[in-house]
């Protein structure tokens, strides 16, 4: 699947996408790692926050808290 950056994704879609459980993904959102809109009470991610989570070349204040939370794992 590919991910487009101005698309909207569900929580269980973005699941897919990043092949991680529900609660590394509630993790992600609380330590701020990926950004997401709570719309109707459900979360929505922008396609851009889940590509700036894949790219290597993160912002340090993203890169340093999603390396915390897989240390945490």
């Amino acid at each position: 699947m590919i991910v487009e950056e101005h698309e909207i994704y569900t929580p269980q879609e973005t699941i897919v996408l990043l092949k991680i459980s529900d609660s590394t993904f509630r993790r992600l959102i609380r330590k701020g790692a990926l950004k997401a809109a709570k719309i109707g009470g459900q979360y929505r991610i922008l396609g851009k926050h889940i590509l700036q989570l894949l790219n290597p070349n993160l912002p340090g204040k993203v890169k340093k808290a999603y390396k915390k939370i897989v240390e945490e794992m």
